[in-house]
Formats: structure tokens, C-alpha cells, sequence
């Protein structure tokens, strides 16, 4: 047989059980494709989950996220408010029952996260005594890290600790124990969860300043001998604003230093942004006004499409460096329980997820299953 038939066949059968796997339905079928299995071969695909979501109080969520995804992070019930309540008292219950979902799902935990200067508990708030914050820092790492090693597949070390210009945040941790804190947070995490990926998460990195922060942040680290197996780009974008060609350069140049690049906390916001507000510092607030809320009573069709174009065009760019990235993870199931609709503006109606309120898949889900039909084809 003439060798370019053979190819050509040998080209279709691959796609063909590429295709097959990704059991495509359409609303109305009675199924739809899993994006855990569709994009298995290429990335992990994962969500944000509540605690009402890991104790399971809705059995069609339940059915949702075991379909759809095989790794979870924990909205908030692994910060440090939660987990370490008093200064000498943890309460690990609720992180428990997030590793006990995850096993019963066959899913992997993001455990967020080691060290942020949000969401702290009430004791440290305010503390001045440097040999206090550093008794903290070394307990906590140490006690939590240690605890879940091997039974979290990774761990945000440190959160969000750079300015918009790549410094370092004036955080309690810096200015209690100096500017290798973070440093000393990767050194302490890999001593105490030695079979646990170790991740530096941040929102903005993909572009500027901040990302060359972010980079000479991953190159001391490993200038100190210390393990850093990863990059987390949080993804709080904007629905036909994506900033395509900086997401394009930040996955380059992680990927460079030798680690991998997560997408970690993925939604596309379709409300107006409030005047001079950007990025995703919790502590942000804007006043409520109507034009900021224009969707109350559904999204109309033009702007779904544009959400789902967004999302087609982002996970096109995911496809191309599928080799560099290793896990893409929306920040929640579906749109009711998103963050964006009491952020930065309380009382809005968002819609930036694939799912909606009534956890159907929307365009965009489509879009996105399509980028690894066409990469299966290509």
C-alpha cells in the first residue's frame, strides 16, 4: 500500500478513537462529554468547591462534579482561618471531608493555601512580635503541609504576594521576617510534604511588571536549592478581553525556568468592571449601581457568544501548550455559586462559567470541548 494511504488511515483511526472517546452530545441527547476525559491526554481539568458542594447536600452537583472533573481546590476551608483557629488549636474537620471527596470521586486536591495575607485568623491580625509571626509561619507549614502529604497532589505555598509592579507585597510575612520569607515557606513545605507538588499562585502574573516579579520569584527560589514544581496563574479575566498574547508569553517563559504552569482559579467575567478596578485582591469593594448589573434577568445571546468565542480562544492557546500546562481549574461549578456575583460589587448577576444555574452546559462549554476535537484532528 502506497506509505501516504497508510498515514492518511493511520491519521483517521487516531482521530476517530479520539472522537470516540469524547462521547460529544448535545443538549437534549441525554448526555454530554466529560471534560475530565476529553482533555485527559492533555491536562487535569478541575473546580472550586464549597463545602455545602464536598458534603454533598445536592446530588445533581454531586453527579456534576464527578463527570466533569478530576481535581478539586477548596474555595476556602484550607486557609489558615479555618484550619488554624487558635494559636495552639487546629481544626482539621472540614479539610478532612475535602480529601475524603476527593477520594471517593477519584479526584486530586489543590490544597489553597500555605501562606496568604488574606483570610488569616483573628489572632494574627495586626501582630507586631516578628519571633510570634515566625512561630506561626514554621508551625502552621509545617503542621499542615505535613499532615496531608500524600493525600494532597499539590499545595499553593504561598498566595498572592506581589504587587501589580513585581515587588513584594507589604504583607505581615514580609515585614515580619523579610523578603526570603517565601523562600523559607518553599523550604519548610518540601521538608514537611516531600510527595507533594509545590506551587506559587498569583493573579496578573500572565503580563507585565508582575510577571517579571513572578519569574525572578521562581528563579531565587531555585537559585536557593529549593523545589518549586510549578506556576499558578489565577485567570480572572474578562469575556472578550482576554489578554491572549501575555497568557501566551507568561506559559513560555514558566515553562522556561522548568516548572509547570497551572491555570488555577479560571472565570470570565461578562459585567462591566467598575471604574479603575482591576485584578482580584478580595479586599477591593465598588458600590453597587445598576449599570454595573445590567443581566438581572438573563444573558442575552450576543454576549453568550461572546463568552463562548472567549472561552474557544482561550483553551486554543491551552491545546498549543497543552505539553507546559498542567492543570486548568475554574473558580467554581456553576455560575449561581461563582464569586463574581458579590465581587468586586456585591448583589450582581455573573455568568462567567461553563455551567449555569441550572447546571446545563452553556455555548461555551461547546466551544471549549471543540478546541480538543480540532486538536484531535490536527
Amino acid at each position: 500500500m502506497n506509505k501516504s494511504i497508510v498515514t492518511a488511515v493511520l491519521v483517521l483511526f487516531c482521530c476517530g478513537l479520539r472522537a470516540q472517546s469524547l462521547n460529544v452530545e448535545r443538549p437534549g441527547s441525554g448526555s454530554i462529554p466529560s471534560l475530565k476525559e476529553v482533555f485527559r491526554d492533555d491536562f487535569l481539568i478541575g473546580a472550586a468547591l464549597n463545602m455545602s458542594e464536598v458534603e454533598e447536600r445536592d446530588p445533581a452537583v454531586s453527579a456534576l462534579i464527578a463527570s466533569q472533573f478530576n481535581t478539586l481546590t477548596p474555595e476556602n476551608n484550607m486557609k489558615a482561618a479555618f484550619l488554624h483557629p487558635g494559636w495552639d488549636r487546629y481544626d482539621f474537620v472540614q479539610a478532612d471531608e475535602v480529601v475524603g471527596f476527593a477520594m471517593r470521586h477519584h479526584m486530586k486536591v489543590n490544597g489553597h493555601c500555605l501562606i496568604w495575607h488574606s483570610q488569616l485568623p483573628a489572632y494574627m491580625r495586626g501582630m507586631q512580635d516578628a519571633d510570634s509571626v515566625r512561630r506561626y509561619f514554621t508551625d502552621h507549614i509545617t503542621t499542615v503541609a505535613g499532615r496531608y502529604d500524600g493525600k494532597v497532589y499539590s499545595w499553593d505555598v504561598v498566595n498572592e504576594a506581589l504587587n501589580e509592579d513585581g515587588t513584594l507585597r507589604k504583607s505581615i510575612f514580609q515585614r515580619s521576617l523579610g523578603d526570603n520569607y517565601i523562600v523559607e515557606a518553599f523550604r519548610l513545605a518540601q521538608k514537611a510534604a516531600p510527595h507533594t507538588q509545590l506551587y506559587y499562585n498569583d493573579y496578573n502574573i500572565e503580563r507585565g511588571s508582575k510577571r517579571e516579579g513572578a519569574v525572578a520569584l521562581v528563579k531565587k527560589i531555585q537559585a536557593a536549592g529549593v523545589r518549586i514544581d510549578g506556576v499558578g496563574i489565577q485567570g480572572h479575566w474578562s469575556a472578550g478581553r482576554v489578554p491572549l498574547e501575555d497568557i501566551e508569553k507568561s506559559i513560555q517563559e514558566f515553562a522556561a525556568l522548568g516548572v509547570k504552569v497551572m491555570f488555577t482559579e479560571l472565570d470570565l467575567s461578562v459585567l462591566p468592571s467598575p471604574r479603575g478596578h482591576g485584578g482580584a485582591d478580595v479586599s477591593d469593594r465598588a458600590a453597587y449601581e445598576d449599570q454595573l448589573n445590567p443581566y438581572v434577568n438573563g444573558l442575552p445571546d450576543s454576549v453568550q457568544a461572546v463568552l463562548a468565542q472567549s472561552y474557544a480562544q482561550l483553551f486554543g492557546l491551552f491545546m498549543k501548550y497543552r505539553d507546559k500546562i498542567g492543570r486548568v481549574t475554574f473558580w467554581g461549578v456553576d455560575d449561581g455559586q461563582s464569586w463574581l456575583n458579590g465581587f468586586p460589587v456585591r448583589g450582581r448577576t455573573n455568568y462567567p462559567l461553563l455551567f449555569d444555574r441550572q447546571l446545563r452546559p452553556k455555548p461555551a462549554f461547546y466551544k471549549v470541548i471543540g478546541t480538543a476535537e480540532r486538536a484531535g484532528v490536527m
